[in-house]
């Protein structure tokens, strides 16, 4: 909880669009000095600043600016920077917080029919920071932002790039339908989605031109591809004329269409590719004029490579903005609902999900590979898989990244590196 004197403290509420932000201030009491909407660019807020200046020299018994709002996407974070950081405020001490929106919402919930407006909402924001129910911590500056905007975007291309791969699934099934479901032992390609798979579906135009083309020239075909890199060129040729011969057939009709989407396909996936390159090296440069430390302690853990301690620290900025490892798990939303009354309690317990999503599936991919490389892990991990009937693997997944933020916590403010003789007395 924000320790200031709240007797003494202006409290204002933004509620933020993309166009206009309506603002209400008011002091302890409920007296409301402030009732404005103003545009949200510099003007406007250049404006609101002026109006809070005003109030504050007129109420000479304020002499602190607290400003709360939600949290909502990207048009929230030019307000928090310019409020945090103008100068005509800082007379004022000013604290600028981002709220999760889910709280101001359930605060809501305690005014009994009340209406739903942008005006009413920018009160309910300003009446939750006057009830002192605000426990997060100061709007911290866009320091991590260039990082954050970075591992996101990562994020954002890889999960393209996994759709893409999912649709054209079905193009690949009714080209070359045993290439989609053939065991791993009898496929021909390590990587359905590489470069000599790209060649052989896109250059052959049927499974007839396939079967067709002799031993010889497909392995040919296959070693120029693959640029000599696979290991038995002979076998694969076989396995390729297997399947093909094994496949149903297509519509003359269906060839050219069916080819010109598989091509499209993979030239996205390719430029994926390409642009999460660039962007990893972007990354890099980025984060080693940031917090180079605490990038190679996570580093240092067995399963978190650059991409994992990249996103984790986007998401955790400064360790010391977290007093505890509980608050960490908080940030994240890995915390658990517990509902008991008198003699009852839940057998279940669902987790809470209202943190940091990226946080959380950072922690999550970074405990799954955590679990694949350290034995204390994996043992950990596989107690609690075997300890429920159901949902074994997203609960014992869901533990182990709770596991692996106490890890992390204590590495990042001990300022130590991950070594396995530590590893118990930190998770």
């Amino acid at each position: 909880m924000l320790k200031i004197n709240y007797m003494s403290t202006l409290f204002v509420g933004i509620d933020v669009a993309s166009k206009s932000n309506v603002v209400c201030a008011m002091d302890f009491y409920k007296n409301q000095l402030i009732k404005t909407s103003v545009t949200n660019n510099q003007p406007g807020a250049y404006d609101l600043i002026c109006q809070i200046v005003s109030v504050m020299q007129k109420h000479t018994d304020l002499n602190t600016v607290v400003v709360a709002l939600e949290s909502t996407s990207i048009y929230s974070v030019h307000i928090s920077n310019y409020l945090s950081s103008c100068e005509e405020l800082m007379p004022y001490h000013p604290y600028v917080f981002c709220l999760n929106p889910k709280m101001t919402a359930n605060y809501r919930k305690s005014f009994i029919g009340m209406n739903k407006t942008d005006t009413l909402d920018a009160f309910i924001i300003a009446d939750f920071a006057r009830a002192g129910r605000i426990e997060t911590d100061p709007w911290r500056g866009p320091q991590f932002l260039a990082l954050q905007r970075l591992t996101r975007h990562r994020l954002h291309l890889v999960e393209a790039q996994t759709r893409e791969k999912t649709y054209m699934v079905s193009n690949m099934f009714l080209k070359f339908s045993e290439l989609s479901i053939l065991p791993k032992e009898e496929q021909p390609f390590c990587n359905n989605y590489g470069t000599t798979a790209s060649s052989v579906l896109t250059e052959f135009l049927s499974m007839e031109d396939i079967i067709n083309t002799s031993p010889e020239e497909l392995i040919t075909f296959l070693c120029e591809k693959s640029k000599n890199r696979i290991a038995d060129p002979s076998k694969t040729a076989g396995l390729l004329q297997k399947a093909a011969r094994d496949s149903y057939r297509l519509d003359r009709c269906l060839y050219d269409p069916i080819n010109i989407s598989l091509a499209s396909s993979f030239n996205c996936i390719d430029a994926f590719k390409q642009e999460i390159k660039t962007i990893d090296k972007a990354i890099l440069k980025t984060i080693a004029g940031l917090n180079p430390n605490a990038y190679t302690i996570l580093t240092s853990v067995d399963g978190i490579g650059p991409v994992f301690a990249a996103g984790i620290l986007a998401e955790i900025g400064d360790i010391t903005a977290f007093h505890s490892q509980d608050a960490l798990a908080k940030y994240a939303g890995l915390t658990w609902t517990k509902s008991q009354s008198g003699e009852f309690e839940a057998d279940e317990s669902r987790m809470t999900k209202a943190g940091n999503r990226y946080l959380r599936y950072y922690l999550g991919e970074a405990a799954n590979s955590l679990k694949n490389q350290v034995p204390e892990y994996r043992d950990f991990y596989y107690k609690k898989y075997n300890e429920v009937p159901k949902h074994k693997h997203k609960r014992a997944l869901a533990l182990t990244s709770r596991k692996l933020v106490r890890l992390i916590f204590g590495l990042l403010t001990k300022e130590k590196l991950y070594s396995t003789d530590r590893a118990d007395a930190l998770s």
